[in-house]
């Protein structure tokens, strides 16, 4: 079984499909706890959850006629039951996107027949969970994932840059800077990007903070 907070159609906030339709399922729980975290509210265990099985959340999604469908949470890989999701949305013709945090090993799931796509976020100083980062997944990563750098001050772009060249992450996929809402402003990392000459790289704001009140849910 799986538990879910909460599952709606609203478009992509963010990532390479930003702005496309998307069925949304967010799941209970997640391993770390960032500090600027904005879904704070679905990592606890008290938080109220309904329990789905695989199928009837593929039901679900069939259902909506929606193309792109984004599994988030919390952390959507600590669920039981997410493999087989993932299969059956997959052979239902969906884009499986899998918001993740960066401290799973996602070899399991980029070794699937038909793989799903990662949004998988690294997380900086800022975050306090930066020891958690499991680096091994960048050898996994393909043109169509997207490594995720929340960035809260310029300390942490500058540590981004570091991630970046290391890894040679602009080879492999796409690259996103994406700014703590309300801790460092977005012309602020744009200007870091023009004096870094940082070619490939993307600023990306959260879209639905700026459409809806941006603590808002289920959109």
């Amino acid at each position: 079984m799986l538990s879910v907070v909460e599952k709606f159609i609203s478009i992509n906030g963010e990532g390479a499909h930003a702005g496309e339709l998307a069925a949304f399922i967010r799941f209970r729980g997640c391993n770390l706890n960032c500090s600027y975290c904005d879904t704070k509210w679905a990592n606890s265990s008290r938080t109220f959850a309904e329990e789905y099985t695989p199928e009837q959340l593929a039901d679900w999604v069939k259902d909506k006629s929606v193309t792109n469908v984004t599994l988030t949470g919390g952390e959507p890989l600590l669920q039981d039951g997410i493999f087989e999701l993932i299969e059956m949305l997959i052979n239902q013709g969906h884009r499986v996107e899998i918001e993740t945090n960066g401290s799973l090993a996602l070899d399991e799931f980029a070794s699937m027949e038909h793989r799903p796509v990662f949004t998988m976020d690294y997380k900086l100083d800022s975050s306090n969970m930066e020891q958690f980062m499991q680096k091994d997944n960048f050898s996994l990563l393909k043109p169509s994932d997207t490594v995720k750098f929340v960035a809260g001050s310029i300390s942490d772009l500058e540590n981004a840059v570091k991630v970046i060249n290391r890894y040679s992450l602009l080879d492999k996929c796409h690259v996103y800077f994406s700014p703590v809402y309300g801790k460092i402003k977005p012309s602020e990392i744009v200007d870091f990007m023009i004096n870094n000459h940082l070619n490939g790289v993307r600023l990306q704001l959260q879209m639905h903070k700026f459409i809806w009140e941006p603590n808002r849910r289920g959109v």
